[in-house]
């Protein structure tokens, strides 16, 4: 039906022109009830008829304009029709279609219009008299159709603001998970670096030394080697955990050991110290008031990674390190310094404010928490890392 709309339409005005000529061989005041065959239609009624059934064809092309040529058929057969024809069923089919299509005002003052206009002439023109119930039933089949017509198109409405509401919803889970997805990833991204880059930094800095000296001073190389092979054995473990879990087919075990925080704090630095870095830790938090958030320590301990990193990476040879850790009220100030070493200028310039991955990654950790990360050059040489974290 909805595929076919002319056609549905044409059986439907079909159907209409049947029932209306068969009712017109009907005597609706016979002694025992309606009788058939009783009277006979004029010519004039059954083409009336005809024409009007021809209309109802296009009554969803053009709903409006078949509800008038449908009205003035019925308006003829109501001044001239003797017996009267219910021509005016083509008005009630064609009221209700404009009643389905339109909106409720124009229901209304169509609908009224309609009622009062044939009903009207049926009572004050035509033959009959005007309290005859012939007169009232087209008030009454007139008021019905535009009653059903809306309460037909309030329904349809209805299922398709619910349908509409369903496809939101659909596109409103897929673009959480995707958004879900993306943070995820970049989650998985922000880790990775950090641990690879804190790893891969201090094996090539421990290969060098190894490579430097391994012709006058053995022992040392030998040192620095074993220290290559525990950040690579260190990088590499973090690497299986990671592809590991992105690995698995269902949910994720839950890990066996605890994320990195300040509690390592101590370890963390020892590699770096191992590496030649000289670094100076003081670490004041008050302790009354509890352990920090697992977000915050973990967060703490990131940053002060990946800022010793870029120490290691970009500061001169004989460069010193300064990390403090100081609980000021409702927040932990993490603030990593460097002097720059021997060549002051070979720290990073400001032309990139933006800078690497790895200080985006530092802001993305703090502003995820409600705090901020500050990084630039010192006056005097060296870099400059601060984060602020809030506790609550």
């Amino acid at each position: 039906m909805r595929a076919h709309p002319l056609a549905t339409d044409a059986v439907l005005a079909s159907g209409a022109l049947v029932a209306m000529v068969v009712g017109s061989f009907a005597d609706p005041h016979g002694p025992h009830g309606p009788t058939f065959g009783t009277r006979t239609p004029e010519p004039f009624s059954l083409l009336l008829m005809l024409l009007g059934s021809a209309a109802l064809v296009f009554r969803r092309r053009q709903p409006i304009a078949v509800l008038a040529v449908t009205c003035g058929l019925s308006l003829l057969e109501l001044t001239t029709g003797e017996p009267r024809a219910p021509v005016a069923m083509c008005t009630v089919i064609a009221l209700y279609t404009v009643a389905a299509l339109t909106d409720r005002p124009t229901t209304w003052r169509i609908g009224l219009l309609t009622m009062a206009g044939l009903t009207g002439v049926a009572m004050l023109a035509g033959p009959l008299p005007w309290y005859a119930q012939e007169n009232l039933g087209i008030f009454a089949w007139t008021g019905m159709a535009a009653a059903a017509g809306d309460a037909v198109r309030s329904r349809r409405a209805f299922v398709d603001a619910i349908r509409e509401r369903a496809e939101r919803a659909e596109r409103t889970r897929d673009e959480e998970a995707r958004r879900r997805v993306a943070e995820e990833r970049l989650r998985i991204a922000r880790d990775l670096h950090d641990v690879v880059a804190h790893h891969i930094a201090l094996v090539n800095v421990q290969a060098g030394v190894a490579a430097h000296v391994m012709d006058k001073r053995p022992d040392q190389a030998k040192e620095a080697l074993a220290h290559v092979r525990d950040a690579s054995r260190s990088a590499l473990n973090e690497l299986r955990a990671t592809v590991g879990l992105l690995r698995q087919s269902g949910d994720p075990e839950a890990p066996t050991e605890p994320a990195p925080g300040l509690g390592v704090l101590d370890e963390l630095v020892d590699t770096f110290r191992h590496a030649g870095l000289p670094v100076q830790v003081i670490v004041q938090l008050d302790c009354g008031t509890g352990p920090l958030p697992a977000a915050v320590d973990l967060a703490a301990y990131r940053v002060i990674q990946e800022a010793l990193t870029n120490v290691r990476k970009h500061a001169g040879p004989g460069a010193r390190a300064e990390v403090s850790v100081v609980r000021v009220g409702p927040s932990v100030e993490v603030t990593v310094l460097d002097d720059g070493g021997e060549a002051a200028d070979a720290a990073p310039e400001p032309a990139d404010p933006g800078g690497g991955h790895g200080l985006l990654g530092m802001r993305e950790r703090t502003g995820a928490l409600g705090g901020s990360c500050s990084t630039g050059p010192r006056f005097g040489g060296g870099y400059r890392v601060h984060a602020i974290l809030p506790v609550s």
